[in-house]
């Protein structure tokens, strides 16, 4: 079971990163709506907030798709509401390749997203240097605070992790090869058990897995706490300006 903590770890922080996602989203729309009254304003300032998150999305598929060989079309970073309610803000057309293609496709905005939380959480922001400070030398609130304004251009790194980490989760279009391939992994893995070949995984491949489900679990931890720190004053900033306008956002 130790040799899985890194699955656990991750599996325990994908559902709260979505739903911290989708409900801060909300929150930031709705008080962009409420401070202007008018929503092609309203999302046009949401699109600009999150657009170096949705740049570095849309370039993922790009560069990903021409590295492995597929055609690319148009690429836009324009936003524009779905007939489902859904807010679209960018696209880069691809042509369909094999399936392994596709799910390397779909998947690259969260290889370069999270390698880019990564670097901003723990080397720019030293979040894990503050993660000790709190925890094993009892630093207090003001202590933490005067070690965030020690950190050259904190404030920056934060945002940018904060839109990165907010749109580098793959949409449904880019989740469409990866059936397939889990379905193929799963067959591979289950004739290695058949042959007998199972001590041999646990002892060469488990512990690479793992460090690698730790790592990403790490990313996705960094995301969920950027997230936490930012809904509850939007949250608030919400309300107050719901009882200032006595407008209600449905």
């Amino acid at each position: 079971m130790i040799l899985l903590d890194g699955l656990w770890w991750l599996l325990l922080l994908v559902g709260p990163l979505l739903f911290l996602q989708r409900r801060l989203h909300r929150e930031t729309q709705a008080i962009f709506l409420l401070v202007t009254r008018r929503s092609e304003i309203a999302l046009v300032l949401f699109s600009l907030l999150f657009f170096p998150g949705v740049l570095l999305h849309e370039l993922s598929h790009y560069v990903m798709a021409r590295l492995l060989g597929g055609r690319t079309g148009r690429l836009s970073l324009i936003p524009s509401p779905q007939k489902d309610g859904r807010l679209q803000l960018g696209y880069v057309e691809t042509s369909a390749t094999d399936f392994l293609r596709d799910a390397l496709i779909g998947t690259a905005p969260l290889l370069t997203g999270g390698l880019f939380v990564a670097y901003a959480g723990l080397h720019r922001m030293d979040l894990t240097g503050l993660w000790t400070s709190l925890n094993i030398q009892g630093a207090t609130l003001l202590d933490t605070l005067d070690r965030l304004h020690q950190i050259p251009d904190f404030w920056l790194w934060f945002y940018l992790t904060f839109t990165v980490s907010s749109t580098m989760m793959p949409s449904a279009s880019d989740r469409r090869a990866w059936l397939p391939v889990t379905m193929v992994v799963g067959v591979l893995i289950a004739a290695v058990l058949v042959a007998g070949a199972g001590p041999w995984l646990l002892e060469n491949v488990a512990s690479p897995l793992n460090q690698a489900l730790r790592a990403v679990a790490v990313v996705f931890g960094i995301g969920v706490g950027t997230h936490m720190v930012l809904l509850l004053p939007l949250w608030v900033l919400r309300q107050a300006l719901t009882r200032l306008t006595g407008l209600q956002v449905v």
